[in-house]
């Protein structure tokens, strides 16, 4: 099947998802988001607007040098012609022409008030440009497509001028005219009321645009395809200004596993997960865990119903085998987990219960219990499996993995009043404890207490346990679970460590956040001991 020809997908992340606030790339992050696109398997990478920004030109030179791309083409996006001005004399359409990239997305107006308004040219001049810059554009030998900005909103202030614009694009040469709407306002009814009405009337190649103001554009965009569209543009992630634009992965998941659409070269659509993640890595923005598809909620279970349900048949509670797009089910622990969810998440973590004896049963009740015990007193294991690992273990084995003894452990935090001004509080911990048979007493010092006792605490234990060396407190959480007694509330806290290959969260509970962050610390050294084959 030729993907190019028959079916776009069409990303444009690295031009308008860029747009998202707080969202910067460099150069170096648009080739890397670059790479993974292209693994995904879409048909067209946006890369940005040559000439209008240094690192967009940048981008462009070396993705020329650098990028090495198996599936998608390269796509340059850009402006018409400014008015008045002949095409090949625009320096602007100069730098679309000399970018390298083979494709360019032209955006031009299709509302008839912005022509007037914001360009200050007249409809008929607007219609000269877009003739003028893709008839240049493609005799230059680069496939143009036509991005006709505020089309839905245009098509109902004036529909005639709306359709002429697509029209002249068409015959100049755009072998793709996408609609966008880009005030994000429109819903799927309309979408396909309008789509179908352009494909009918223009018979134009139509691609559809959406953003997410209304939290429709990735159903506008498959009701946009059903009324005809061959062409999807979108972000990885659903990033882009205000709130978004339709999530790529999630619109080529439903019209891969929903509508029997193959859009991507076959078996890629299991990367899909594993590919969003490591693009959130890039653009340092966490990945949403209720992300369809690929969200770590996304097909988590924490009901105790479901998970007898799923212990009958995985499928019961899930519209789709996660494999389908890289990604797993999840079983979450907490106080509304019963038997069945107690054994199918011990069974993940890699222990037979054994339900079908009386030994079994009376372990599962067991643990059961004190997993509703622990989160009445404001534990939670649904994001702390290293935990209930710990617990399992305990319950299990009929003992906790013990490395060290532990002493007594003290931390102080102070401030020289009169060093000056800006002076920063200094913390000190002291540890005392016995690991290996030997008693080691360490001190160690940090930007907090939290800090310094975990400084201190591996510096102790690394003596004995050198593997603990490449252990490193990756997240820190706290919670106050009680909050109307203020500052004596019961505090929770959620500690990750990774030891470079993967990483694990713990949990503390305490009457104080020093005392829950302890706790938390010592069940994550002592889980990266015990992963480590101690």
């Amino acid at each position: 099947m030729d993907l190019h020809g028959s079916f776009h997908v069409y990303d444009t992340t690295l031009r308008d998802g860029a747009q998202q606030e707080g969202l910067n790339l460099s150069v170096a992050d648009k080739l890397s988001i670059a790479r993974q696109l292209d693994d995904l398997g879409v048909g067209y990478i946006e890369g940005g607007w040559p000439g209008a920004n240094p690192k967009d030109t940048e981008f462009f030179r070396r993705a020329t040098q650098e990028l090495d791309l198996r599936h998608a083409r390269l796509a340059a996006f850009g402006a018409t012609r400014r008015a008045g001005v002949r095409a090949a004399d625009d320096p602007m359409v100069a730098a679309l022409r000399e970018s390298g990239a083979g494709v360019v997305t032209l955006v031009a107006k299709s509302h008839d008030r912005h022509v007037e308004l914001a360009l200050r040219t007249t409809l008929e001049e607007n219609l000269a440009m877009i003739r003028d810059t893709v008839g240049h554009l493609r005799a230059e030998g680069q496939q143009v497509f036509l991005d006709a900005e505020h089309f839905f909103d245009g098509y109902r202030a004036n529909r005639d001028y709306a359709l002429e614009v697509l029209r002249t694009a068409y015959d100049a040469g755009a072998e793709v005219i996408a609609l966008c709407d880009t005030n994000g306002g429109m819903l799927p009814p309309w979408v396909s009321d309008v789509v179908h009405d352009v494909v009918e009337t223009t018979g134009v190649r139509v691609g559809i645009h959406c953003h997410n103001d209304t939290g429709c554009a990735v159903a506008n965009t498959l009701a946009a395809v059903e009324a005809g569209a061959t062409h999807v543009q979108g972000c990885m992630n659903g990033y882009g200004e205000r709130t978004g634009n339709a999530d790529l992965v999630t619109v080529v998941a439903n019209l891969e596993l929903k509508l029997d659409r193959q859009v991507l070269p076959p078996g890629l659509l299991r990367e899909s997960t594993r590919i969003a993640h490591a693009v959130a890595d890039v653009t340092n923005i966490p990945p949403a865990s209720r992300q369809p598809y690929v969200g770590t909620s996304a097909f988590a279970h924490k009901a105790g119903l479901h998970a007898s349900a799923i212990k009958v048949d995985p499928n019961l509670y899930q519209h789709l085998d996660p494999v389908a797009v890289g990604n797993d089910m999840r079983l979450l622990v907490s106080d509304m987990a019963g038997r069945a969810s107690i054994e199918l998440k011990g069974r993940e973590l890699g222990f037979d219960l054994d339900a079908g004896t009386p030994a079994g049963k009376d372990l599962i009740t067991r643990i059961t219990d004190r997993v509703k015990q622990l989160e009445a007193r404001g534990y939670t294991f649904e994001a702390a499996d290293a935990s209930f690992e710990l617990l399992l273990v305990e319950e299990v084995e009929g003992a906790r993995p013990s490395y060290f003894e532990v002493e007594s452990w003290r931390v102080i935090t102070e401030t020289l009043i009169h060093s000056g001004p800006g002076e920063e509080a200094v913390s000190e911990a002291t540890v005392k404890l016995r690991a290996a048979g030997v008693r080691y007493v360490v001190t160690g010092e940090g930007n907090g207490p939290v800090n310094a006792l975990d400084q201190a605490l591996r510096s102790a234990i690394c003596q004995a346990f050198p593997e603990v060396a490449k252990f490193e407190l990756t997240d820190y959480k706290v919670r106050i679970l009680d909050q109307g007694h203020g500052t004596d509330a019961i505090t929770r806290v959620l500690i990750e460590t990774s030891d470079g290959a993967s990483s694990w969260v713990t949990v503390g509970v305490g009457h104080n956040v020093i005392e829950a962050s302890w706790g938390a610390l010592v069940d994550g050294l002592t889980f990266g001991l015990r992963r480590q084959g101690i």
